[in-house]
């Protein structure tokens, strides 16, 4: 798959040229959001969501299951119930905290030309992460493997609309749970160049990942504490409950100056109350206490609040993403993360089974949620499928297209005499066309946006060139893209330490010897 680290086609950014050896992409770009968000609450509503949630803190709390963070907390002036883990915040404390995390910053990638911004205006499009199932139409659903991880990796490196990697976007069940995240990530450091993630399963796991980070990059420890490189997310264990991996996680990687996404999983009607106001309430209680703790842990660390509330089916229980109810609260997190001044996620979401109308709609939904409540990172956004349980190929290029058409739409119409075309119409006059007009030839390579996978020919040329669906193009291109993947070059010096530092963890016994 061809790539590009620039911006070609002019004024548009432009796509890269088709061939018979590369399909048409967008050239690689930092996309900005350039339009006013959709605010679905009043300042009054905010403000009384906000003042809800600083009461479930203090009149509630949260549990904090490891007794280091009690002993962090209390010593930062939070009350922890005797006997229990149970911790109270003051609000003073809980918005003096989050007062010292950055309002915007930089993600720093192996190739210095896929760093990324956080904050401001800018849209970061991530994988899917943390699929526990691959599918294909080949191969059908089935357990993670090395082989579709990797995979993966590829598509998303091959891609310049995918800015980063958002977890390992299937878990390779495969490899050994102890030294798993061992491969993962220097398979991440190895396939691509752009920023990736570590699961805060401990702080063995975080470690491990921080030194890799640091030796693919090339730099010293210093330069890592100067230059975040690192992302996790972490999920509260809703309701009200931030789980021990999960804390020892955050500790590891706010002492590093690495980048927390603190992301409530608060669904609606199971996990939170059964309305969206006291989703959000909660949600956002869950999230003030988590980024306050990595702000007390080391003030200024770098942080993104993360918005997760969706409802779920009430006669089954199962989740439900892409809905009305998932797309006003995907606008109101943005809402409220911009009152306290913090980058926002929010994700690509659906629970279809399969890749059809539904994986679409409900995508498109999540997306349009995502863009217009000003997200800087969109989780999920290339292969999520299922309601998050399975990571599909060609669900990957479906999301590619909606990702470049989303990029695409936030490119801002130019009005200025030659786009107004007074040439082109003075030249066709009235009856004629402008398929042969200067104004047009000169466009013919960037005028308009090119898909990947829509088909725009009549019944009758479609039928007879084999009638494929957007599913076959996408199970058609993801193979392509495959075949003609080339990995980014590694220096041999930085691919012999990884190596080096892999076996040698390997042999102490990864994370069992912690």
């Amino acid at each position: 798959m061809a790539r590009d680290g620039g911006r070609r086609g002019g004024r548009r950014g432009g796509r890269q040229p088709r061939s018979d050896a590369s399909l048409p992409q967008l050239a690689w770009r930092s996309v900005s959001n350039p339009y006013r968000p959709i605010e679905v609450l009043s300042a009054d509503q905010i403000e009384a969501i906000h003042d809800a949630s600083l009461r479930i803190l203090e009149e509630i709390g949260l549990d904090f299951l490891h007794p280091e963070a009690l002993d962090i907390l209390a010593a930062a002036g939070a009350t922890v119930e005797a006997g229990s883990q149970r911790v109270r915040f003051d609000r003073g404390l809980i918005q003096e905290a989050i007062g010292h995390a950055p309002a915007r910053y930089t993600l720093h990638a192996r190739n210095p030309a896929h760093n990324l911004e956080m904050g401001g205006s800018s849209i970061n499009f991530a994988t899917v992460g943390s699929a526990p199932n691959a599918s294909d139409m080949e191969g059908g659903r089935r357990p993670g493997r090395f082989e579709d991880y990797c995979n993966f990796l590829r598509l998303g490196q091959a891609f310049n609309i995918v800015h980063l990697f958002g977890g390992y976007p299937v878990e390779p069940v495969d490899l050994p749970p102890e030294t798993r995240h061992l491969d993962c990530i220097r398979a991440f450091a190895t396939l691509s160049d752009k920023v990736f993630h570590a699961y805060s399963l401990g702080r063995t796991r975080i470690q491990d990942a921080l030194e890799m980070v640091r030796i693919a990059r090339g730099i010293d420890d210093a330069q890592m504490l100067r230059e975040p490189s690192l992302f996790t997310v972490v999920n509260t264990s809703s309701p009200l409950r931030l789980d021990g991996p999960m804390i020892e996680g955050v500790i590891e990687m706010a002492r590093h100056n690495q980048v927390v996404v603190i992301t409530p999983f608060t669904l609606s009607g199971a996990m939170a109350p059964a309305t969206i106001a006291g989703a959000l309430a909660q949600q956002n209680a869950e999230a003030l206490a988590g980024i306050a703790f990595t702000q007390i842990v080391n003030p200024g660390a770098p942080v993104a609040y993360g918005g997760f509330t969706s409802n779920v089916d009430m006669k089954s229980g199962a989740p439900a993403f892409g809905t009305p109810e998932y797309a006003k609260a995907a606008l109101a997190g943005g809402q409220l993360a911009r009152r306290y001044n913090l980058p926002y996620r929010s994700s690509n979401a659906n629970a279809s089974n399969t890749v059809d109308a539904q994986a679409a709609y409900e995508s498109e939904m999540s997306l349009w949620a995502a863009t217009m409540g000003h997200a800087n990172m969109v989780m999920h956004g290339a292969g999520w499928l299922e309601g998050g349980l399975c990571a599909s190929f060609e669900k990957f290029i479906l999301d590619v297209e909606l990702l470049q058409m989303m990029a695409e739409t936030l490119v801002p119409i130019e009005v200025n005499e030659d786009t107004l075309g007074l040439s082109a119409i003075r030249e066709v006059g009235p009856g004629g066309h402008f398929f042969g007009a200067a104004h047009t030839l000169e466009r013919y390579e960037t005028a308009f946006y090119a898909p990947l996978l829509s088909d725009w020919r009549n019944f009758e040329s479609w039928e007879e060139a084999g009638a494929e669906t957007a599913t076959d193009r996408a199970n058609r291109i993801y193979k392509q893209v495959l075949a003609e993947f080339q990995p980014p070059a590694v220096d041999p010096a930085v691919q012999e330490a990884l190596d080096a530092f892999v076996e040698r963890r390997r042999q102490e016994g990864g994370v069992r010897a912690s």
